[in-house]
């Protein structure tokens, strides 16, 4: 499993967000309402906790797991990327709120894509993926043949050996390359060439 939750912690993150959703919602309709009237209002709120609801439980639903080589992400449906025969590897990161995570974006020859969290970062803390995830997922990136996916397993290598080594959160890899990138930024792609590039700075 590179991306889950449990059935427990599913339900209790939905119904939190499904509170926060009413509650925008009705702060928006109500604003709608009191210029439009009280059909307007109620669409507003209607339409809002739609979207809203939808987001919150996709993501819930939201489940990504190794079969072999082959990356498969689940939410209402299934999407499969093969990590040898991917022709497009890049490093994503996401910087919200002062929350950076660090995630692989593998796309197939049918332009179909797939993100895997390697690691979330608040401040010098976090969260990163599993010791034998990585090392599963270096090895199915170190039979890529079409996107050079060597040098995205030798930056998961890297972070597991920093790992062995007892490094802190600070001098992993991961956090490093998180780091290195402009504030700012929503999302910001890192090519392969870039990747190459931190790589080979690397101890």
């Amino acid at each position: 499993m590179l991306y889950g939750q449990d059935a427990a912690l599913r339900r209790k993150r939905v119904a939190a967000g499904l509170v926060g959703v009413v509650l925008f919602a009705a702060a928006f309709g109500g604003i709608a309402g009191l210029i439009g009237g009280m059909g307007p209002g109620l669409v507003v709120a209607g339409v809002i906790a739609l979207l809203l609801g939808f987001v919150i439980v996709s993501n819930a639903r939201r489940q990504v797991w190794l079969e072999g080589r082959t990356v498969v992400m689940r939410s209402w449906g299934r999407r499969r990327v093969d990590l040898e025969t991917a022709p497009r590897i890049d490093l994503l990161l996401s910087d919200v709120r002062g929350t950076r995570t660090v995630s692989l974006l593998v796309t197939n020859s049918a332009n179909k894509a797939v993100k895997i969290d390697l690691a979330v970062y608040a401040g010098t803390g976090g969260r990163e993926l599993g010791i034998l995830a990585l090392r599963r997922l270096a090895d199915a990136l170190a039979d890529n043949v079409e996107a050079n996916g060597l040098v995205f397993s030798e930056l998961l290598v890297a972070q597991l050996r920093s790992e062995a080594r007892g490094d802190g959160a600070a001098d992993r890899p991961l956090y490093r390359i998180a780091s290195a990138a402009p504030q700012g930024k929503l999302a910001q792609r890192f090519t392969m060439e870039a990747v190459s590039r931190f790589v080979a700075s690397l101890d």
